[in-house]
């Protein structure tokens, strides 16, 4: 009896985990598939190189560890292949951005100059004969003079000579002589109201008066009292400081914007609280070939003398752009900082949300503080990345993502254009990965697939790689479209013959 119930308690219980497995499993089936399938790498991926996949976690041709792929992970791409960075990364690089501005800001350019003496307002004071210095009221440099003030007296035995000949030919009567002898008079630095009192006393003048021929302030002496001078010494220069001048420094890609009689605000660190004003009065032609730079010469009134010869100034050039866009309210500009510059062309950084980052060609025009102009290639309100630019920049060229060559509102509209299939162009080979079909080529734009100049990793057939090396020039034809990984791809590639330009 206690056999038989055992054997019928152990069938019960069997039964029991039988059905409990039957019914459990009706349920459990596909929420496993699904959680199988989003721990299931769809393969795994290159970090540096999207087109490289395998079926295996392994290590990439360039020696890193390759990226697992799941089942949804890229269903958000498109062909612009963007970058894609998580916010922690984001955070820990420090991206910061900004939105693109209208600035109704007048451009201008700061720089900075020295005060010089206006040459217009100066005068040199030399003598026309030697001879000596006697009995001069001006003493020193600095010393300040008004016009028709006595500098010196001059003897001069020349002159005196001169003199008695002319009162000789008047007693004579003889007019040619008179003439003669009244010209070199006149040669030797007396005027005629002189000659006319020589004539009238009848008897040699032995010192010659020289007077200031404006008012100012003496900034050099070439001799003092008692001194010896000739014609071609200068013997004092007086200046006038009532108005001086500033010249500045412009850069060579900036003087081009500056023009007579723009405005120019000027302030010294001495009086931080005194600002001049004054005008463009002329461009220098010449540029400083050490450092780019063009002379400006700029206009200030000096009534209270308080501006000096060779006081460092600090000014600020008010401007005016050369490409006025009536369209718009103002000038869309972007901070300096923003801007990536290569040789070829200019650049920022879009940041689209959600991680997603394209670098877009602009135009830049003439800084605005420290904003920059954008003439095309932007528009109001969109969002640019001001810093770890450059880093994303990088990580586009290495992705290939592609650049963006107009603003949102013309994009939709370039697109509609129909393009060819393929674009043809020559270039250099930079690395080569034949095994993978990786070529990386420096090439000028295609312009009739609207491709820009850039250096540009290609995937292509292994076969069309063989007798390709690092530095050949090649002939390519490239693919409108990229393919599905987002890579571009080459249809052709022809290594070029070279040996005609060697023989030349």
């Amino acid at each position: 009896m206690s056999a038989s119930k055992t054997i019928l308690f152990a069938t019960i219980f069997g039964l029991g985990i039988v059905g409990s497995k039957y019914i459990g499993s009706e349920n459990s089936p596909s929420q496993s598939t699904q959680t199988d399938d989003e721990k299931k790498p769809l393969y795994w991926q290159a970090p540096m190189d999207k087109s490289f996949r395998s079926d295996t976690p392994g290590k990439s041709p360039m020696g890193m560890d390759l990226i697992p792929v799941y089942a949804g992970a890229n269903g958000g791409d498109d062909e612009r292949n963007l970058v894609r960075i998580n916010p922690t990364v984001e955070n820990n690089i420090g991206v910061r951005t900004a939105i693109v501005s209208s600035n109704n800001t007048s451009p201008i350019i700061e720089t900075v100059g020295t005060i010089q003496i206006d040459d217009d307002n100066t005068s040199v004071v030399d003598v026309r004969t030697e001879g000596w210095i006697e009995n001069m009221p001006v003493k020193a440099i600095g010393d300040e003079v008004r016009k028709g003030q006595l500098l010196f007296k001059l003897f001069s035995r020349p002159l005196v000579s001169a003199q008695d000949e002319f009162l000789q030919a008047a007693k004579m009567g003889r007019q040619n002589l008179i003439t003669a002898t009244r010209a070199r008079l006149l040669s030797l630095g007396m005027s005629n109201r002189e000659i006319a009192r020589l004539k009238e006393n009848g008897k040699s003048i032995r010192l010659m008066n020289i007077y200031a021929p404006r008012s100012g302030i003496v900034t050099e002496m070439g001799a003092g009292e008692g001194g010896f001078v000739k014609p071609g010494m200068n013997v004092l220069k007086i200046v006038d400081l009532k108005t001086v001048w500033a010249i500045a420094d412009v850069f060579e890609d900036q003087v081009h914007q500056v023009h007579p009689g723009q405005t120019v605000y000027m302030r010294m660190a001495g009086m931080p609280s005194r600002e001049w004003e004054g005008k463009v009065e002329y461009i220098y032609p010449t540029v400083n070939a050490k450092a780019r730079t063009v002379q400006v010469r700029i206009g200030f009134d000096n009534q209270d003398g308080l501006l000096r010869p060779e006081m460092f100034a600090r000014l600020i050039i008010k401007t005016e752009t050369n490409m006025p866009n009536m369209e718009m309210p103002g000038t869309v500009a972007i901070p300096r900082e923003a801007l990536i510059r290569t040789g070829r062309s200019e650049r920022v950084i879009l940041a689209l949300g959600n991680g997603q980052y394209q670098p877009a060609e602009v135009v830049s025009g003439q800084e605005i503080g420290d904003d920059i102009e954008i003439l095309s290639g932007l528009k109001v309100g969109e969002k640019i990345v001001v810093s770890a630019q450059f880093l994303l920049d990088s990580e586009a060229s290495l992705r290939g993502t592609l650049l963006r060559l107009t603003p949102a509102s013309q994009e939709t509209t370039d697109m509609d254009m129909d393009l060819p299939d393929t674009g043809k162009t020559t270039g250099e080979v930079i690395s080569i990965m034949p095994e993978h079909g990786m070529v990386t080529v420096d090439h000028p734009a295609i312009e009739n697939i609207n491709m820009p100049a850039m250096i540009m990793a290609y995937s292509t057939a292994p076969e069309l790689l063989k007798n390709i090396k690092v530095g050949d020039h090649v002939n390519i034809t490239v693919v409108t479209k990229p393919g599905e990984d987002g890579n571009y791809r080459l249809s052709d590639i022809v290594k070029m013959d070279m040996s005609g330009e060697k023989k030349q």
